[in-house]
């Protein structure tokens, strides 16, 4: 407890898609709702899930697939099944684009070269196959290396040690800036995309019920205030100074992109129905061992979050 708060430690991939927390936070949102929030940062995947199952942190926002991967028994951790996972609040369509060295121009020519993803059975590896599939272009046509998180994927790219990668925003804008080239952006290939949201473990989410519906309150208002027009210039000094490394002017481009508003964070920061129907349509396809998930039922539970927008 901090005074009266509830602290909540919630893990995240670096970027500026944690922007709500930084508000939340820092504009006193969860505090009003009796809520006191420590961010801790994640490198990967396998890092997270893996933290995760063993209860080092309270929430992780992350890519729903990871959630429906690893109650599947997909995951690439070596943690067995997790039926504890669950999504409760949704946050985005993962803002992602697949970006290229200079000389790659289009899709096509990215036959026979070398790919890189987070881990090889993640969604937003499966989002990257999709893509190429799309563009003529199937699994034995490219290699695909398993690098890590994004700052890892971009570094590694501008190394030119691979042709291309998957990168959110703000790394597809950051990328441009330094010669790389974003050839397209996912959600016009393959629609409706669920990409991050906020996950518990339902054991713990059961016993601390208010906890979890204080923060989605807390968070909800924090995207609120982001959206506000007479806010941008004090988001964007927020931004910076949780993100140093930060150019300003990525900083201004990441409130273009992420408060778009047909693409940005989701205003009422609910799960997304044909994103998870997405998701499930490529864990499906591209997801070992196969199995047919149809049921987004079974990786939510959305009474934290009717209780947190009721009146």
């Amino acid at each position: 407890m901090e005074g009266d708060r509830s602290v909540l430690s919630v893990s995240v991939f670096p970027g500026g898609f944690n922007w709500g927390l930084y508000v939340g936070a820092d504009k006193g949102f969860f505090a009003r709702h009796g809520i006191a929030v420590s961010i801790v940062g994640t490198p990967n995947s396998v890092s997270q899930m893996t933290e995760f199952s063993q209860g080092r942190f309270e929430i992780a926002m992350t890519a729903v697939d990871n959630i429906v991967a690893y109650v599947e028994g997909q995951g690439e951790a070596p943690i067995g099944a997790q039926p504890e996972f669950c999504a409760v609040m949704g946050s985005d369509n993962g803002f992602l684009s697949v970006v290229a060295r200079p000389e790659v121009r289009r899709i096509a020519d990215l036959a026979g070269r070398i790919l890189s993803v987070d881990a090889l059975t993640t969604g937003y590896a499966f989002v990257l196959y999709d893509i190429l599939q799309r563009h003529g272009l199937g699994r034995d046509d490219y290699t695909v290396r398993r690098v890590g998180g994004m700052i890892q994927r971009y570094e590694s790219l501008l190394a030119g040690n691979e042709a291309a990668t998957l990168l959110s925003a703000p790394y597809n804008a950051i990328a441009k800036t330094n010669g790389l080239n974003e050839l397209v952006r996912a959600s016009a290939v393959i629609g409706p995309y669920q990409g991050n949201v906020a996950a518990v473990r339902r054991s713990w989410a059961q016993a601390n019920r208010e906890k979890l519906v204080g923060f989605i309150r807390g968070y909800r208002e924090a995207i609120g205030w982001l959206y506000a027009p007479g806010n941008r210039a004090e988001a964007i000094a927020l931004l910076l100074r949780n993100q140093p490394q930060m150019a300003p002017a990525v900083a201004e481009q990441s409130y273009v992109l992420l408060l778009d508003p047909a693409d940005g964070f989701y205003r009422d920061c609910r799960i997304n129905e044909a994103g998870m129907a997405c998701v499930l349509r490529l864990r499906s396809a591209y997801g070992e061992p196969k199995k047919d998930l149809a049921d987004p039922g079974k990786y939510c539970d959305r009474s934290y979050f009717e209780q947190a927008v009721s009146a």
